[in-house]
């Protein structure tokens, strides 16, 4: 299984230009029920503002909403994975990155996004499926 079999494809993607206000940023993640925003043009990703990223740098430091932009908010240059990377290989990326969301790229262009939740998402279906497994193969249980 790869990352592309489990990251929300592209036209689900909530982006922003560099030079969007972050209220706007903010109304975007409220209504699309997301976490994160790339900032991208096109297939060019400048960056990634997350809803920490809005509570630490914004609301934290006590800044008007109004008056930045997400370029001033933004992780610049932010961790992303490839498409075709392994999903196993993605839990490792992203503990060592210390990251909870990762664009997904397939060479130069943007296709997606995957997120820790999209991981815990696919780890109950497997835990699922094998619970099935395990009880369909297991001899009936006779109490004493």
């Amino acid at each position: 299984m790869t990352v592309r079999d489990i990251a929300r494809p592209k036209d689900e993607l909530v982006t922003a230009e560099p030079d969007t206000e972050v209220r706007e940023l903010a109304k975007r993640m409220r209504d699309r029920n997301v976490g994160s925003v790339i900032v991208a043009n096109g297939d060019e990703i400048h960056g990634i503002v997350t809803d920490r990223d809005l509570a630490i740098k914004v609301v934290g430091e006590g800044r008007n909403p109004d008056k930045l932009t997400a370029k001033e908010v933004m992780v610049e240059e932010p961790f992303t994975v490839d498409a075709d990377s392994g999903v196993y290989e993605l839990f490792g990326q992203l503990r060592e990155h210390g990251v909870r969301r990762a664009p997904v790229v397939d060479g130069d262009e943007l296709c997606g996004i995957v997120t820790a939740d999209d991981l815990l998402v696919l780890l109950e279906d497997e835990m699922h499926e094998l619970s099935q497994i395990i009880r369909a193969e297991s001899p009936p249980y006779t109490p004493a």
